[in-house]
Order: C-alpha cells, then sequence, then structure tokens
C-alpha cells in the first residue's frame, strides 16, 4: 500500500544536520515516506539521508530548490505531501497539527513562523511587506507567504508545478497559486529554530530576487490590482502637472504628455497581464 502522507526535503550540502531530521520525522511518523531530494550535494548528504532510512533522489547537479521541490513533488507516492526545510529549522513535531488542519478540509496549511522565529531584521520586514500585499491581492489574510513549511494535497499541489520556479520563490508561487485557483488555504502557528550551517541564502545577491517577488505575487493572482493603482498614480500626477503648467506658462508640457502616455500603458499592460493570468490557470485536461 502506498503511504497516505509524504515528507519531501529538499536539501543541499545538508549532511550534518539531515540525518537526525529523517530519524525525528521517522520516530514521530514511522508509516511516513520520508523523500529526501539531494540537489547535487558534494558533502554526502545523500548517503546520509539514506543510512538515516531516507528514500533519496539525487539530481546530477544543484538545480535550485525549486527544482528540488518538484522533483519531490513528482517522486512522492503519498495523498498529503509535507515540504520542510533540511537544515533543522522546521520542527517535525508540528507535521500533525498541519495535517489535523488539512483533515478540516482544507487543500494546504502553511506553517505560519511567529514571533522569535529564525530570521534576521531585514528578512522580517520584508516577510511583512509581502504578507500585507499578498493580502492586498488576494482580499484573505495572508500570514506567512514565503514559509517552506507546508503540507498540501499531492493532487492539486501537482497542478501548478509548470509554474514553480527553480529557486527559492516556490513558496511565493504556490501559495499564490492555491489562491488563484480557489482552494483552500489555511495557516498554522510554528516556531522555526536556528538552520544548522551556514545559509543559502545570499542577502545582497538575492536582493533583486525578493525585489522581483513583489511582481509575481502580482501577476500570479492578479496583474491589475498592481498595475491599476499605478496608472492611477502616473494619471493623477499627469494631471496635477498639467494644471501646475497651464496656471503658471499656459501650455501643455511633454512632462504630461509622457505621465499620461504611461498611465494608458501601464493600465492596458494590466489588462493584457489579467487575460494572460487566467489563460495559466485555464484547467488543463
Amino acid at each position: 500500500m502506498k503511504p497516505q502522507v509524504s515528507i519531501v526535503l529538499p536539501a543541499h550540502n545538508e549532511s550534518t544536520p539531515i540525518g537526525n531530521v529523517v530519524m525525528r520525522i521517522q520516530a514521530l511518523l514511522p508509516e511516513a515516506e520520508v523523500v529526501v531530494v539531494d540537489d547535487g550535494s558534494n558533502d554526502g548528504t545523500g548517503e546520509a539521508a539514506t543510512k538515516a532510512g531516507a528514500r533519496v533522489v539525487r539530481h546530477p547537479y544543484s538545480k535550485g530548490n525549486g527544482a528540488a521541490i518538484k522533483t519531490g513533488a513528482r517522486a512522492a507516492s503519498g495523498d498529503v505531501i509535507v515540504f520542510m526545510d533540511a537544515d533543522g529549522q522546521h520542527d517535525p513535531a508540528d507535521i500533525p497539527a498541519l495535517l489535523a488542519r488539512l483533515d478540516e478540509g482544507y487543500d494546504i496549511v502553511v506553517g505560519a513562523r511567529q514571533a522569535g522565529s529564525q530570521a534576521s531584521l531585514g528578512r522580517g520586514i520584508a516577510n511583512r511587506f509581502y504578507n500585507r500585499l499578498a493580502s492586498y491581492m488576494t482580499g484573505h489574510k495572508v500570514e506567512d507567504l514565503t514559509s517552506g513549511f507546508r503540507a498540501v494535497r499531492a493532487d492539486k499541489f501537482r497542478e501548478f508545478l509548470y509554474l514553480l520556479p527553480n529557486g527559492f520563490s516556490y513558496p511565493t508561487t504556490s501559495t499564490m497559486a492555491f489562491f488563484r485557483a480557489g482552494y483552500s488555504v489555511a495557516y498554522e502557528p510554528i516556531h522555526a529554530a536556528r538552520r544548522v550551517g551556514k545559509s543559502h541564502i545570499r542577502p545582497l545577491h538575492d536582493g533583486l530576487r525578493f525585489l522581483l517577488i513583489i511582481f509575481k505575487i502580482g501577476t500570479l493572482y492578479s496583474p491589475l490590482k498592481l498595475f491599476a493603482p499605478l496608472a492611477l498614480t502616473m494619471f493623477l500626477l499627469a494631471t496635477g502637472w498639467y494644471g501646475h503648467t497651464l496656471l503658471e506658462y499656459g501650455r501643455f508640457t511633454n512632462m504630461s504628455a509622457l505621465l499620461y502616455t504611461g498611465s494608458v500603458v501601464t493600465f492596458m499592460m494590466g489588462l493584457i497581464s489579467e487575460q494572460i493570468t487566467a489563460l495559466m490557470y485555464k484547467e488543463r485536461e
């Protein structure tokens, strides 16, 4: 019989904590399938996971966290998949709480990190901004958009594999995709510990990536809700500048023309993006 629950852990050079994480999961959920995706590690991560009792799927080279998630989702045989980090941040003891919420009828349950969980000040501020922006876009309270600790219904999660990036922003993409598809999303409070070893996230290098997440939030849900306010702001600026130049110089300036044109172009981009987004989520047979 195939296991009902599969635990997927993407791992890249996590040989130190991976064995302990796998054994803790197995002690708590002995009937669950544990799948470790070794994303091109060169420190014996796969061997340590195999020794601990996990089923290991290996990438010949590092493809990224999102790519490992997609590989794990394809390899998992459970009806429910729990994704969690392999670095010791996520406590396996929280898994039953996520599964219990899933049994209440939700399609995805995200482990929402509470105050005091491991995160730098900058990342904490960025995450709060993402949560508020996502809440505005979806019309629902988003408690933790970027948490990688989540339980999902496998068949529904696989619907969006083609949308997921190969990098670190798979949590953002999957959460917004579930909202856009009308699936039920819940949050369960958790506390994340300090990771074992060095983080693979580089703040300076990944600054642009986090900025792109902001735009991805909009384009994955309702682009017009992001483009329309921007177009309106440009239109009001154009009108205000036109009023100023008309009173002061009695003429219509190039700046007003540029802002008016920009507002129209931005609004039209939002409309086109809205149609493209609708096609992205068109149910595929």
